[in-house]
């Protein structure tokens, strides 16, 4: 059970992980949100969570083009 626990946070994109640092709220307590929210209402949640990730790795990207230092 643990390995695959790891195997969905290593795959994840962190955006509940992400939240949960900058609201200062419980990962798990967000994760379940996402889970229980999108059963509800028929998946757009999941949308919400892969365009938050889309822009967490476009703004990881920029961050790292803008980076001053030489690469060899």
């Amino acid at each position: 059970m643990n390995k695959i626990k790891l195997f969905f946070e290593e795959s994840a994109f962190g955006v509940c992980s992400k939240l949960g640092e900058k609201l200062n709220f419980p990962i798990d307590s967000i994760r379940l949100f996402f889970i229980y929210s999108s059963f509800i209402t028929l998946g757009s949640p999941i949308i919400v969570y892969v365009s938050m990730a889309m822009l967490m790795k476009m703004r990881k990207y920029l961050r790292k083009m803008n980076n001053p230092v030489l690469f060899d």
